[in-house]
Protein backbone atom coordinates (compact mmCIF):
# COMPACT_ATOMS: atom_id res chain seq x y z
CA UNK A 1 0.00 0.00 0.00
CA UNK A 2 1.71 2.97 -1.25
CA UNK A 3 1.59 6.24 -2.68
CA UNK A 4 2.82 6.10 -6.53
CA UNK A 5 5.33 8.41 -7.44
CA UNK A 6 4.11 10.27 -10.55
CA UNK A 7 3.96 13.22 -9.24
CA UNK A 8 -0.07 13.31 -10.10
CA UNK A 9 -1.40 12.69 -7.07
CA UNK A 10 -3.14 9.26 -7.60
CA UNK A 11 -3.42 7.12 -4.47
CA UNK A 12 -3.45 3.61 -4.72
CA UNK A 13 -7.28 2.47 -4.18
CA UNK A 14 -6.37 0.44 -0.84
CA UNK A 15 -4.46 3.19 0.33
CA UNK A 16 -7.32 5.64 0.09
CA UNK A 17 -9.36 3.15 1.57
CA UNK A 18 -7.41 2.71 4.47
CA UNK A 19 -7.39 6.32 4.82
CA UNK A 20 -10.80 7.09 4.58
CA UNK A 21 -11.41 4.57 7.05
CA UNK A 22 -9.10 5.99 9.74
CA UNK A 23 -10.65 9.64 9.08
CA UNK A 24 -14.17 7.99 9.36
CA UNK A 25 -13.14 6.47 13.18
CA UNK A 26 -11.10 9.63 13.96
CA UNK A 27 -14.39 11.71 12.57
CA UNK A 28 -16.78 9.63 15.44
CA UNK A 29 -14.05 9.83 18.07
CA UNK A 30 -14.28 14.25 17.65
CA UNK A 31 -17.92 13.71 17.98
CA UNK A 32 -17.91 11.89 21.16
CA UNK A 33 -14.85 14.33 22.37
CA UNK A 34 -17.57 17.19 21.55
CA UNK A 35 -20.09 15.05 23.51
CA UNK A 36 -17.86 14.26 26.48
CA UNK A 37 -16.62 17.73 26.81
CA UNK A 38 -20.88 19.06 26.47
CA UNK A 39 -21.98 16.56 29.78
CA UNK A 40 -18.82 17.63 31.63
CA UNK A 41 -19.95 21.21 31.50
CA UNK A 42 -23.48 20.53 32.54
CA UNK A 43 -22.02 18.76 35.26
CA UNK A 44 -19.38 21.84 35.75
CA UNK A 45 -21.80 24.42 35.45
CA UNK A 46 -24.06 22.48 38.27
CA UNK A 47 -20.76 23.00 40.51
CA UNK A 48 -20.35 26.80 39.65
CA UNK A 49 -24.06 26.87 41.04
CA UNK A 50 -23.71 25.68 44.29
CA UNK A 51 -20.62 27.04 44.56
CA UNK A 52 -21.90 30.60 44.02
CA UNK A 53 -24.93 29.50 46.44
CA UNK A 54 -22.59 28.87 49.39
CA UNK A 55 -19.99 31.46 48.52
CA UNK A 56 -17.59 29.16 47.38
CA UNK A 57 -14.57 30.56 45.83
CA UNK A 58 -15.16 29.95 41.63
CA UNK A 59 -11.51 28.02 41.22
CA UNK A 60 -9.92 24.93 43.77
CA UNK A 61 -6.48 25.08 43.55
CA UNK A 62 -5.97 22.04 45.57
CA UNK A 63 -8.59 19.81 43.47
CA UNK A 64 -7.27 20.82 40.27
CA UNK A 65 -3.69 19.60 41.18
CA UNK A 66 -5.48 15.99 42.04
CA UNK A 67 -6.66 16.41 38.87
CA UNK A 68 -3.69 17.15 36.57
CA UNK A 69 -2.05 14.51 38.75
CA UNK A 70 -4.29 11.88 38.08
CA UNK A 71 -4.60 12.84 34.41
CA UNK A 72 -0.90 12.45 34.15
CA UNK A 73 -1.11 9.17 35.25
CA UNK A 74 -3.76 7.77 33.64
CA UNK A 75 -2.74 9.62 30.44
CA UNK A 76 0.63 7.44 30.63
CA UNK A 77 -1.31 4.27 31.14
CA UNK A 78 -2.93 5.31 27.71
CA UNK A 79 0.38 6.10 26.29
CA UNK A 80 -0.53 9.64 25.86
CA UNK A 81 2.05 12.66 26.56
CA UNK A 82 1.54 13.42 29.75
CA UNK A 83 2.19 17.11 29.16
CA UNK A 84 -0.22 17.19 26.70
CA UNK A 85 -2.72 15.74 28.88
CA UNK A 86 -1.96 18.10 31.49
CA UNK A 87 -2.21 21.45 29.03
CA UNK A 88 -5.32 20.14 27.95
CA UNK A 89 -6.78 20.12 31.48
CA UNK A 90 -5.52 23.62 32.16
CA UNK A 91 -7.24 24.85 29.12
CA UNK A 92 -10.54 22.90 30.26
CA UNK A 93 -10.04 24.29 33.84
CA UNK A 94 -9.59 27.54 32.67
CA UNK A 95 -13.11 28.00 30.85
CA UNK A 96 -14.47 26.23 33.72
CA UNK A 97 -13.31 28.83 36.53
CA UNK A 98 -14.64 31.72 33.31
CA UNK A 99 -17.96 30.02 33.66
CA UNK A 100 -17.67 29.69 37.61
CA UNK A 101 -16.87 33.49 38.00
CA UNK A 102 -19.55 35.25 35.60
CA UNK A 103 -22.11 32.37 37.69
CA UNK A 104 -20.85 33.74 40.87
CA UNK A 105 -20.97 37.39 39.46
CA UNK A 106 -24.47 36.86 38.22
CA UNK A 107 -25.85 35.40 41.13
CA UNK A 108 -24.48 38.15 43.28
CA UNK A 109 -26.32 40.60 40.77
CA UNK A 110 -29.52 38.33 41.32
CA UNK A 111 -29.70 37.36 38.01
CA UNK A 112 -29.84 33.73 36.31
CA UNK A 113 -27.13 32.72 34.09
CA UNK A 114 -26.01 29.46 32.58
CA UNK A 115 -22.77 30.82 31.62
CA UNK A 116 -22.75 29.73 28.55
Amino acid sequence: MTTSNTGTGDVDPAVREELTRLRDSIDNIDAAVVHMLAERFKCTQQVGHLKAAHQLPPADQDREARQIARLRGLAESAKLDPAFAEKFLNFIVAEVIRHHERIAEATANGSATTAD
